[in-house]
């Protein structure tokens, strides 16, 4: 799937963006299932090390053409795992690999039963591929743990924690003249109320669902955090100004169209305000935050349900405020 944004043509990954759509208690079983699927697997390799060396007969299941398939990592990997983790890169990655590293296995296997010549070599190419299936599942415990901790448990999104990382890594690139980056700041207008008249349940089904559109309608390197209460922090890669305006615009209509509510004859909605900034290679993160801010203030204060961008003279009206 592509989205254009400006001149740029974007290739969006879906396995990441699906990830942020697995329960954290979804993840934490996933979690455990792999690691013991990779226990398991370890098993299997002292097995076959076993056999090798104390040139035992190789077992039938391991020289089979579903080698990968029969043993307990690839029961696992190929009928167990969430659907929507499936598409994932590293897992994709894995499953790849896993079969690649059984099909070198039944080789080494049969040629050391021959005691063929080939034994050392197929023996290093064996383990190289061992190798990789080991990077592969550690990145992926890496980044199922990072979704499980770094993630708002109500909305999904990213804490603040991560957001500070992710944007001082992103500063870093502008700072190298890489590519520019966009930062808004997204506030739902009237929240309160709408948690007062409707109640707390429903505000964070709003909360909720907004912030899931969000992320489904971003690019895949952008990310979206909860700055705090109903207000998040989008980071737009890659993305000018004029980029990062059509984005966000794109959001804020798009958000407007959302009905919440189970009485269909009578949906509520909701509208939402954005600032837009920009990383400066010349000041701070927390500074770039802060300009976000005052154009988001600016957005509420001109009459809410817009994008304002922010601007020197917004610094200037926010010291006669203080």
């Amino acid at each position: 799937m592509s989205l254009y944004f400006g001149a740029f043509e974007i290739n969006q990954d879906p396995g990441r963006k699906n990830m942020l759509n697995i329960s954290k208690e979804e993840l934490q079983e996933t979690l455990q299932q792999l690691e013991q699927a990779f226990y398991n697997h370890e098993q299997w390799v002292a097995e076959v090390t076993r056999t090798i060396v104390c040139h035992l007969p190789p077992d039938h299941r391991d020289v089979a053409e579903d080698a990968h398939l029969q043993c307990r990592f690839g029961q696992w990997c190929y009928d167990r795992p969430p659907q929507a983790l499936r598409d994932h890169a590293a897992f994709v990655g894995i499953a790849n690999e896993h079969q690649r590293m059984h099909e070198l296995g039944a080789r080494l296997l049969l040629d050391s039963a021959h005691e063929s010549a080939d034994v050392a070599r197929d023996y290093d190419s064996f383990r190289n591929s061992l190798d990789r299936l080991r990077l592969e599942i550690d990145t992926l415990k890496h980044e199922i743990e990072d979704s499980q901790y770094n993630r708002d448990p109500l909305t999904g999104a990213e804490n603040r924690v991560a957001m500070l990382i992710k944007l001082r890594e992103l500063h870093e690139v502008v700072k190298r003249r890489v590519h520019p980056c966009g930062v808004s700041l997204m506030d739902l207008d009237g929240f309160k109320e709408i948690n007062d008249t409707y109640g707390h349940v429903f505000g964070d089904e709003v909360l909720a669902t907004t912030v899931h559109y969000i992320m489904t309608h971003l690019r895949s390197y952008d990310s979206v955090f909860r700055y705090g209460g109903d207000e998040f922090l989008i980071s737009l890669a890659n993305a000018n100004l004029q980029i990062s305006q059509k984005a966000v615009e794109r959001l804020r209509k798009g958000i407007g169209t959302l009905a919440f509510g189970t009485d269909k004859s009578k949906p509520v909605f909701m509208t939402a305000s954005f600032g837009i900034a920009q990383l400066d290679p010349d000041v701070s993160v927390e500074e770039v935050i802060h300009r976000a801010d005052m154009a988001l203030y600016a957005a509420k204060a001109s009459g809410r349900n817009r994008t304002c961008v922010w601007s020197p003279s917004m610094r200037q009206q926010d010291e006669k405020e203080e």
